[in-house]
């Protein structure tokens, strides 16, 4: 049995539908914790989560001596960025000293909202408060916070809460580098489990998906917080692409770009990138 823990979202249900149901061939069964990659972050830093985990690829530099990545199940791709959102329209000098929301602060949004303050922003930001990611509009819309970032639908349902989106950070990035952005990783603690054989389960999961998207409509629906079909459906049609199933090279070029970014500016622990093929 694998132990593995990944988001109740969209995305993730969608990739590791065939992997969780027994049908990928040769794949033991699998257990399966549902939790957010703000928890998952901190479960691989204390080696105390399942064996394998989705976590953030920001948190990659703190467990990579424990934990190697797998290069497919994630999630890295274009369009996909998080968004800062604010009551009305802003530019991005109205974020010095102000109070901001954000929903980890071991995530990539946070590590790509911190290498984005830096080049744009003369002073520095204010407070920085993490909260639960569903109290973050509201947070913005009600006053009690200046400034949030966002992740995940919230891209498809800010304007509902009369937010005004400041910077799609994805879109900067892009422009900044010309690489897609890269959000979340598959690890596997070292010696646990055949890195090998986990990923051609995880790629025959994706294959299986897109083969056959229907299959797992119901599992979806079940963990999808609320949200509805046409939600759930441009969810995975942003998140899960070409990369869920493999990395690549200009996949790995991107988590190069983003984590030697953020060991220069001393936002994360330094560590030898080789180790991201280990």
């Amino acid at each position: 049995m694998i132990n593995i823990a990944f988001s109740p979202c969209p995305n993730d249900t969608f990739i590791f539908h065939a992997l969780v149901h027994g049908k990928v061939e040769g794949a033991p069964s699998v257990n399966v914790t549902y939790a957010d990659i703000d928890k998952t972050n901190y479960w691989a830093q204390d080696l105390a989560g399942p064996e394998v985990m989705k976590i953030s690829f920001a948190a990659l530099p703190y467990v990579i001596d424990d934990y190697t990545l797998i290069p497919c199940g994630g999630a890295l791709g274009r369009g996909v960025g998080p968004l800062v959102l604010t009551k009305k329209k802003e530019t991005p000098a109205y974020l010095e000293g102000k109070k901001i929301a954000v929903p980890s602060d071991r995530s990539t949004a946070y590590l790509l909202f911190r290498l984005w303050t830096e080049q744009k922003l003369s002073g520095e930001i204010g407070e920085i408060i993490v909260m639960p990611f569903e109290e973050i509009m509201p947070a913005v819309r009600d006053g009690k916070v200046d400034a949030g970032l966002v992740i995940h639908e919230a891209r498809f349902t800010y304007e509902t809460y009369g937010l005004s989106m400041l910077e799609d950070l994805g879109d900067w990035w892009e422009k900044d580098t010309g690489f897609p952005i890269p959000l979340g990783a598959i690890i596997a603690r070292r010696g646990a489990v055949d890195k090998e054989k986990l990923t051609g389960w995880i790629r025959q999961s994706v294959d299986a998906a897109w083969l056959n998207p229907s299959a797992a409509s119901d599992y979806i629906a079940a963990h999808a917080q609320e949200m509805s079909p046409e939600v759930q459906q441009s969810h995975i049609d942003l998140y899960v692409n070409e990369f869920s199933r493999n990395l690549g090279e200009d996949g790995f070029f991107a988590v190069e770009s983003l984590l030697g970014r953020a060991m220069k500016a001393d936002l994360v622990p330094r560590f030898d990138l080789q180790k991201l093929y280990d």
